[in-house]
């Protein structure tokens, strides 16, 4: 029973959700929202706290299904107009040559395809595969002093110890955080600033040298990843020059959404291991176009921004094969029909 006493009318409800009267209805038909109280009218009415769990349905991935539904559907019925006039089309080839172009309807009617090796996307689920998406090479624009980068794994650094060639070189750090360095030995530096293994080694060395001189650059950013996936330019893995980087310089990356990106319905999802969805919504229609940098929200490594594709999009996905298909034949068609006497 609801905790707050003012009553609304469905009406109402569906007005503040942002739906229509019939859709609340639908939802309680299927058993995705709790059924609605009675008076004695047999009018339906909700209190105030069972409305924000409507809000929360509505919100929630619950969404994502009930549009990619509503989408399936709809194909299915385009696929069944296609195939009722596919005769009348061979029909209208035979009498002449209207169609003579066709075979070209798929290269005009579907749009660009964005599908990326590791994503595997059904009308209700998005599988992401992180280990199959391809890597994309990290740009080579020098990083300013004030980004801070700790060192991991698979991370390259060039030593280079003035008047000493002998302590100098290029070193990848192992699983183990750790480099083999000759005349030394094994030395941790996973964890620390190039600044931080300068000191060290800087330390290390006067040992052995009388007030050494130490550089120590990175040559290669391999250990922390993040992923763009979905309906963008350039999807794929992307190395991290940084601790963290944002969803704006993260789109910059993958070069930003493509025209069939559902750009107000995007997510970022950070990795747990609790088996429960980590995910928040990310608006970069506002982030991008209105400038709201509320939406930058941070992202750290592992994460993964997914940006949806638009329902018309992936309708348009749905029939694009049997419009290529139909196309083809009215082609084959229309040649044939050009060498009958």
């Amino acid at each position: 029973m609801g905790t707050n006493n003012k009553r609304l009318s469905i009406t109402q409800v569906a007005r503040t959700v942002g739906v229509t009267p019939r859709t609340i209805m639908r939802w309680e038909k299927a058993g995705k929202i709790k059924k609605s109280k009675r008076d004695w009218r047999g009018w339906r009415f909700y209190h105030e706290d069972e409305v924000d769990e409507i809000k929360r349905f509505y919100e929630s991935v619950y969404e994502y299904d009930e549009l990619n539904g509503s989408m399936v559907n709809a194909a299915k019925e385009a696929l069944l107009v296609l195939f009722a006039l596919t005769g009348l089309i061979a029909s209208l080839i035979i009498g002449g040559s209207v169609f003579a172009g066709a075979t070209s309807a798929d290269t005009n009617f579907s749009p660009q395809e964005s599908e990326t090796k590791g994503v595997v996307e059904t009308p209700n689920t998005v599988d992401i595969i992180l280990e199959e998406l391809p890597a994309v090479q990290p740009s080579n624009t020098p990083m300013t002093e004030a980004v801070k980068y700790t060192l991991g794994p698979d991370d390259v650094i060039a030593i280079d110890v003035r008047r000493h060639p002998e302590f100098s070189g290029q070193y990848t750090i192992n699983s183990e955080g750790k480099i083999e360095y000759k005349y030394v030995g094994d030395v941790i530096v996973s964890g620390l600033t190039k600044t931080e293994v300068k000191e060290r080694l800087t330390q290390i060395l006067s040992e052995y040298i009388i007030e050494p001189e130490v550089d120590v650059q990175i040559v290669a950013y391999l250990s922390k990843v993040f992923y763009v996936v979905g309906e963008v330019g350039r999807p794929g893995k992307f190395y991290m020059r940084g601790d963290t980087t944002t969803v704006r310089e993260a789109l910059v990356d993958a070069a930003l959404p493509t025209y069939s990106a559902s750009t107000k319905k995007c997510r970022l999802i950070t990795p747990n291991n609790t088996g429960k969805e980590n995910y928040v919504e990310v608006n970069i229609f506002k982030l991008l176009y209105e400038g709201d940098l509320s939406c930058n929200l941070e992202m750290h490594p592992g994460d993964v921004l997914y940006v949806p594709a638009t329902a018309i999009a992936k309708f348009i996905r749905v029939i694009s094969p049997v419009t290529s298909a139909v196309g083809q034949t009215a082609g084959a068609a229309a040649s044939g029909a050009a060498l009958v006497p």
